[in-house]
């Protein structure tokens, strides 16, 4: 029997809605700093959805986004609070395959491969993310990917740890042939064969043009699958400087056995790891669940 891995779905969107905040730029850190139980509760509830992973609530901790608020000097404090509220997910779930990985979000903003730093300077920035958390992850994701350029910088920043990592990149609304920068996704080739990631996947794209992305990415030789967001499009509001997630809007035509049928396609097509992300909840994980194991493959 084919071993899929299933994700949890969206984490740092499920922590806003969960909380009773205004949103902020600094997203699901700022609910981070005042109820870090929400963060922890989010966790379990995926693992007893079937999830078998916990992505901790590091996508936007990142020093570039905390200066400009002046949070700077908590950016060690932020990462330890992700990492303990993963890990007591985990505890809470000891017969389960948990796992946690060390979420890589993008620098700057959600994407915006326009304002991605240089590859060189991106290295320094990812390699402390790493180092605060490579003991306490089992993997790591590099999430959200926008364009080549991201790529080498976030997978520079990773290449000294001893952890899998995991490459996720983040394709066009309407053709899932391109990265967010317009590239196209088979340029990535040559950064796959020289920084050798252990997986490749598409997240936060929509469903409908997961497909096409994942023909693409299936050509590059390494495990691959995808876990894809709920929203109607990436907005042009959300596309301006520190936006905040009132500005996108969540689809009402992705219940989860709408969701489910896509990630079924994708598992057909050779995915072996699967989730959700932004507006992709609880409810979403266990349809998944039930139909991954109902056709024959197992959840690891």
């Amino acid at each position: 029997m084919t071993g899929i891995t299933l994700l949890g779905g969206s984490v740092g969107q499920e922590i806003v809605m969960r909380s009773s905040m205004p949103a902020t730029p600094l997203w699901s850190t700022s609910v981070m700093m005042e109820t870090p139980e929400i963060v922890g509760q989010v966790h379990s509830d995926y693992f007893d959805a079937g999830a078998t992973v916990a992505t901790t609530n590091t996508y936007a901790v990142h020093r570039d986004r905390l200066a400009p608020v002046h949070l700077e000097p908590a950016f060690e404090r932020l990462i330890e609070t992700a990492l303990e509220q993963a890990e007591r997910a985990v505890s809470a779930h000891p017969q389960s395959t948990a796992r946690i990985a060390g979420s890589l979000g993008p620098l700057g903003a959600s994407y915006r491969p326009d304002i991605c730093p240089p590859a060189d300077q991106a290295r320094g920035l990812y390699a402390e993310l790493v180092r605060l958390m490579q003991d306490r992850v089992d993997f790591f994701i590099i999430e959200t990917v926008a364009s080549i350029e991201h790529a080498k910088g976030a997978l520079l920043g990773a290449a000294d740890t001893t952890k899998p990592v995991w490459l996720a990149v983040s394709v066009q609304d309407e053709d899932g042939t391109r990265l967010r920068s317009g590239e196209p996704l088979q340029d990535l080739s040559e950064v796959i064969e020289k920084f050798a990631p252990d997986a490749v996947l598409v997240n936060c794209s929509r469903p409908e043009v997961v497909l096409s992305a994942l023909e693409v990415v299936a050509q590059f030789g390494k495990p691959f699958g995808a876990y894809a967001n709920g929203f109607t499009q990436i907005s042009d509001a959300f596309l301006q400087d520190r936006p905040t997630v009132d500005a996108l809007t969540a689809r009402d035509d992705l219940a989860p056995d709408a969701y489910a049928d896509f990630v079924m396609t994708w598992i057909e097509q050779g995915a072996t790891i699967v989730g959700g992300c932004c507006e992709i909840g609880p409810a979403h994980i266990a349809e998944m669940a039930r139909r991954i194991v109902a056709s024959g493959y197992t959840v690891v």
